[in-house]
């Protein structure tokens, strides 16, 4: 498929259809990214680990916008992410930072989407060159990478050494956080 013409976008699938549909893509000659993470479960008489989507209901696709009916006549498909009936693409940065963060095997896991705290780049790891939003969690670090299309967000537990702020600091946020979760976690 040519590269050129081609754009990532979000394709939002039945519930739990996540694999089906990525592997039916795959079939049909498309370049797809199922960004998966892995998970305990416990039940009462064992515990299992288990391959879940960063993004549940969603698999990534590269396609032209021009030729999307194969995408949207796939078994398992919803719909392509967009503004009414025009498909909205997903930056290639974004795509390449949940490809870093899954090639890295650090411990990620899904993240409610934030639009305020310090944005932070990753240097000294696997992880190096990237950028995300520091989030501070019962004494751990974690680097937020959303997908801004989606208004959705994956966290990966970083060392403090490795974060190094890149912008100011932002504003205290009008609503009160919870004891849970304090961002914009300054970095000296």
């Amino acid at each position: 498929m040519q590269q050129e013409a081609t754009k990532w976008y979000a394709v939002q699938t039945k519930t739990s259809r996540e694999k089906y549909v990525a592997e039916i893509l795959r079939g049909k000659g498309y370049e797809e990214f199922l960004p998966l993470y892995r998970s305990r479960r416990k039940w009462s008489d064992r515990i299992k680990e288990l391959e879940l989507p960063l993004f549940p209901g969603y698999v990534f696709c590269r396609f032209d916008a021009g030729r999307r009916l194969p995408v949207l006549t796939t078994p398992g498909v919803l719909m392509i992410v967009g503004n009414g009936r025009v498909p909205l693409p997903v930056e290639d940065v974004e795509i390449e930072a949940l490809r870093a963060v899954v090639r890295s095997r650090l411990q990620a896991q899904p993240w409610p989407y934030l639009q305020v705290g310090q944005r932070v780049r990753i240097e000294g790891s696997p992880l190096s060159g990237m950028e995300g939003i520091l989030l501070e969690l019962k004494n751990s670090c974690r680097i937020v990478v959303s997908v801004n299309l989606l208004q959705r967000s994956v966290a990966v537990e970083v060392d403090h050494n490795w974060v190094r702020p890149i912008g100011p600091a932002p504003r205290a946020p009008e609503r009160a956080l919870t004891a849970s979760a304090v961002l914009g976690k300054q970095i000296a």
